[in-house]
């Protein structure tokens, strides 16, 4: 599949104007191993080294889309990766806005770092996910790219009242996609989509 068709497609299934731009402006091939490059726009996940992947442009584009984000505002991805979904949420909220990554995995951070070397909009960390990031608080959005059965008690607080998190909640074996909203305190489940399936969120902690 080449870049126009997975573009085509993702207009087929109704993603909006924003989402489709951010997919055209952002290489994905930059972001996959050598060896994988001429794959690098099938619609499917690919392995990226480390026991995890890059997920499939369509479930990028679904999570993308429950978000629900705006320019200027300030963004957190949990189990960032290699760097993609940061560079499409970077296009998304735009120069004034501001994008985290945590990547517990040392190799990964390192790689998505250099990855993103042209973004100025982007910061990557390696640490725990579970733990947040709590000197940035509060955020907009907060989006969790690893599967998890309930969301780490600390991440609710870092999230701005009327704020948005979107994680794949489920066992080890399929997850729906949900989106949270904060409102008095609280997370609210606002919509769920089942049938995904991500890779385990790490927690050293447990």
């Amino acid at each position: 599949m080449q870049k126009k068709e997975l573009i085509d497609s993702l207009k087929q299934k109704g993603f909006s104007e924003k989402i489709i731009d951010a997919f055209e402006r952002v290489p994905r091939e930059k972001f996959v191993p050598e060896k994988l490059k001429p794959r690098a726009y099938e619609d499917t996940a690919l392995p990226i080294g480390e026991g995890q992947t890059i997920s499939q442009p369509y479930t990028i584009a679904m999570m993308l889309s429950l978000l629900e984000l705006r320019k200027s505002q300030k963004v957190l991805e949990i189990g960032s990766g290699c760097g993609y979904v940061l560079a499409l949420l970077s296009e998304l909220v735009g120069e004034s806005g501001r994008v985290f990554g945590i990547e517990i995995i040392k190799e990964l951070t390192e790689r998505s770092r250099n990855n993103l070397r042209s973004y100025k909009n982007i910061k990557v960390l390696k640490r725990n996910g579970a733990e947040g990031l709590e000197e940035e608080k509060p955020l907009d959005k907060i989006l969790i790219s690893a599967a998890l059965e309930k969301i780490p008690e600390k991440l609710p607080e870092q999230l701005k009242n009327q704020g948005i998190l979107v994680a794949p909640v489920g066992d080890s074996y399929i997850q729906s996609l949900v989106k949270f909203q904060k409102i008095s305190n609280k997370l609210i489940v606002k919509e769920e989509i089942p049938g995904f399936v991500f890779v385990r969120f790490q927690n050293p902690n447990i």
